[in-house]
């Protein structure tokens, strides 16, 4: 038996075989997200939308979740869960289980909330990972067409004139159209009453109904009957004119300078979904979203498409969280 001493191995020898065990494990586990993404989707995707079904967000999915199911090669689903101005069904999305089968299409109603609202089930920067930023849709200013009144100026006029004879629809407390409502009756120093909905589709058949003479709504929902002549639209919120209602005039155009809001369509998913999944449904989705055919079936519909990926949806959230905040602050609404 030797007396010789074994050898200790070096300082340097032992980081060496530190680092090389650290890549192996850090090697290791992008090989097992990786096998992982490699199988995804193998069953059905549910997209959650947090309002009521014939919206503008609703009709989103619809359109979306139709081409998506064929490119990504599994079966895509819409689930409504209205409630709550979207709190409860972006709620129930942000604590699913991040495994990329649970997905949320929503609007602005996300980074609205959390100016609106004293608590609210979600944080907008850390619960969710974001998808694309995928459209737009102005809003429009809409009157029964049996009313007589066929501008802005009119509206006003009978306002100021009868200030307890009108009353306007909104799809919500805090939505972008109620939002833009509240703003419109303080530029122009009127009186018409709040009858808020469980959602545009709502909204839309309470003005046709008679139920209100007015209504500020998004777009899409609205497009139809203002085409069939049901509806009268007074003027749009966007930055330009809708393409093809050319005689709508912008707010902007009228005179109430920087009276631009528009509703967008963002699709999430929640915080520490696997990032190959997240860039598979953002791929897809941007390359659905850019197909002539889809962009002319979705403006059509009152969007515009914008087909923006992660980035450019997060900076949509990062942008209008405070904007939000702030014209809330503005319209005198007090947080629910």
């Amino acid at each position: 038996m030797s007396d010789k001493q074994p050898t200790r191995p070096s300082r340097r020898a032992v980081l060496r075989a530190t680092g090389l065990l650290m890549s192996a494990a850090a090697t290791s586990s992008l090989r097992s997200t990786a096998a992982k993404a490699a199988g995804y989707p193998d069953h059905t995707i549910k997209i959650i939308v947090p309002f009521a079904y014939s919206g503008p967000t609703d009709i989103m999915a619809r359109i979306l979740s139709t081409h998506l199911g064929d490119a990504i090669g599994a079966s895509v689903i819409v689930e409504n869960k209205p409630g709550a101005g979207g709190n409860i069904g972006i709620g129930f999305s942000a604590h699913a289980e991040p495994d990329g089968y649970t997905l949320l299409l929503t609007s602005s109603a996300y980074v609205v909330n959390p100016g609106l609202y004293a608590k609210i089930p979600y944080d907008p920067y850390k619960d969710f990972a974001p998808i694309a930023e995928l459209g737009t849709s102005p809003n429009v200013i809409l009157v029964d067409p049996k009313l007589g009144i066929n501008s802005i100026a009119e509206l006003i006029a009978r306002a100021k004139a009868h200030p307890d004879e009108l009353n306007y629809a909104s799809p919500g407390v805090g939505t972008t159209p109620h939002l833009s409502a509240e703003l419109f009756k303080i530029v122009a120093g009127v009186q018409i009453t709040h009858v808020p909905f469980s959602g545009a589709g709502p909204a839309i058949q309470a003005i046709l109904g008679g139920t209100t003479q007015v209504a500020f709504a998004a777009l899409p929902p609205a497009h139809p009957h203002i085409e069939s002549g049901a509806l009268k639209a007074l003027a749009v919120t966007g930055a330009h004119r809708w393409f093809d209602l050319p005689e709508v005039p912008t707010m902007v155009e009228l005179g109430y300078k920087d009276f631009i809001s528009d509703t967008f369509q963002g699709f999430l998913a929640p915080a520490k979904t696997p990032p190959a999944a997240v860039e598979l449904l953002a791929a897809k989705s941007i390359e659905i979203l850019k197909r002539p055919v889809i962009t002319e079936q979705l403006q059509n519909n009152g969007f515009e498409v914008i087909a923006n990926g992660p980035d450019g949806m997060r900076k949509r959230i990062d942008d209008e969280v405070p904007k939000w905040r702030d014209i809330v602050a503005k319209a005198g609404i007090k947080p629910v």
